[in-house]
């Protein structure tokens, strides 16, 4: 599809979507706008991809591999390493009502 734009593809796709989530919910208005509010970001966001690709340096505009620099300078195979986030602390007995 050279020359022509996700958009219009993502809008039908996300209407269609749109006027099946609104019947569900039974209200077609709302379903209509998160429809086309998700159609019009699919399709953005395909331009954007199809446009990466065809970048002038001679990529193939594919996804890089991670390499250890991406992680902070900590491998794959350091096990130990809990990227600096921890556990969060806590005892882990989350809850819930009982009765």
């Amino acid at each position: 599809m050279e020359g022509r734009s996700f958009l219009g593809i993502g809008l039908a796709l996300g209407l269609s979507v749109g006027v099946a989530i609104g019947v569900a919910m039974d209200n077609l208005a709302i379903g209509i706008a998160v429809g086309v509010a998700l159609g019009v970001a699919f399709g953005a966001t395909a331009d954007a991809s199809k446009k990466k690709g065809k970048s002038k340096d001679g990529g193939d505009g594919g996804v890089t591999p991670m390499v250890a620099s991406d992680t902070g300078g900590k491998s794959k195979a350091d096990t130990n390493s809990d990227g600096g986030w921890g556990d969060g602390g806590g005892d882990g007995g989350g809850g819930g009502g009982g009765d």
